[in-house]
Parts: C-alpha cells; sequence; structure tokens
C-alpha cells in the first residue's frame, strides 16, 4: 500500500493531533499558521486517505506522569511453569513482559501512578514462590520511543 503524500504542515497537524487527539481546531490553526479552514480541509483529505481514523490516539503519551520501571525476573525453575506469567497477566499495570535467554527469564515492564504503586508490584512478584531473584530499575526518562 502506497502511503499518501504529506508535506511538512500535514505532517505537523498529525503530530499535534497525536499529542492531544482534542485540541480544539482554532488552535491547532495557530499552531500551524494556517486558518481553520484550511486546516479542516487537509484533516478532511487526511481522513479520507486513511491517515486519520477517528481521533482516538493509537498509542498513550509518553510523559502522562506514571513511572516506567522495568523487572528482571530470575525463576527459580527456569520456566518450566506457568504461574509467574499467569500472575503479570493479572497486574494491569504490566504493560509487557518478555521471556529472555541468559541469566534472567522475564523482562516485565511496568506503568503505575506512582512510586509507591510500583513498589506494591515489585513486593507482589518477588514474593511468587517460582521468583528466586529480581532486579528493579526505574525510568528516569524516555528518550527514544519508535512504538
Amino acid at each position: 500500500m502506497v502511503r499518501p503524500r504529506t508535506d511538512a504542515v500535514d505532517e505537523r497537524i498529525l503530530t499535534e493531533l497525536q499529542a492531544d487527539a482534542r485540541i480544539p481546531l482554532v488552535t491547532l490553526a495557530a499552531r500551524v499558521h494556517l486558518s481553520r479552514n484550511a486546516v479542516k480541509q487537509r484533516m478532511e483529505r487526511m481522513e479520507r486517505d486513511g491517515l486519520i481514523a477517528g481521533y482516538t490516539l493509537a498509542r498513550p503519551r509518553v510523559d502522562d506522569g506514571r513511572v516506567t520501571a522495568i523487572v528482571l525476573v530470575y525463576r527459580a525453575d527456569r520456566m518450566r511453569g506457568a504461574g509467574v506469567i499467569t500472575e503479570l497477566t493479572r497486574i494491569p499495570e504490566v504493560v509487557q513482559c518478555d521471556i529472555l535467554s541468559g541469566q534472567f527469564d522475564l523482562l516485565v515492564t511496568i506503568r503505575a501512578e506512582s512510586m509507591e504503586r510500583i513498589g506494591q508490584i515489585w513486593e507482589r512478584i518477588a514474593a511468587l514462590p517460582e521468583v528466586s531473584d529480581t532486579v528493579t530499575s526505574v525510568s528516569l526518562t524516555r528518550v527514544i520511543d519508535r512504538a
């Protein structure tokens, strides 16, 4: 499929909409230095071209105030049971879990509202009988996000 042609203004409109899908049209027009009608026409064209599908973000903003932590999990059973992964699926703040090769068995990404909640989740994971060790790091700043 060929991506529809966009120019720098279209790209700026898409960037602004991704940052705030509910931005007022007048504000968006001011930010891209066009009239309200010109922006509306461009958005309608991008809708027809499939570049804009509704006004819901496909992914949340990175700087939403939540805390991200990475927990490396070493399992005593070396992945022979499904108990740890089953328990992780029950924690809504666990946004990603990868099975690893090497020393640690799982890489768990947690996005929570506070450091206190990160601590509660860590305690829950560390208390699982199949978990023998963890290493936890908290993200200070995300500098690349290609999700």
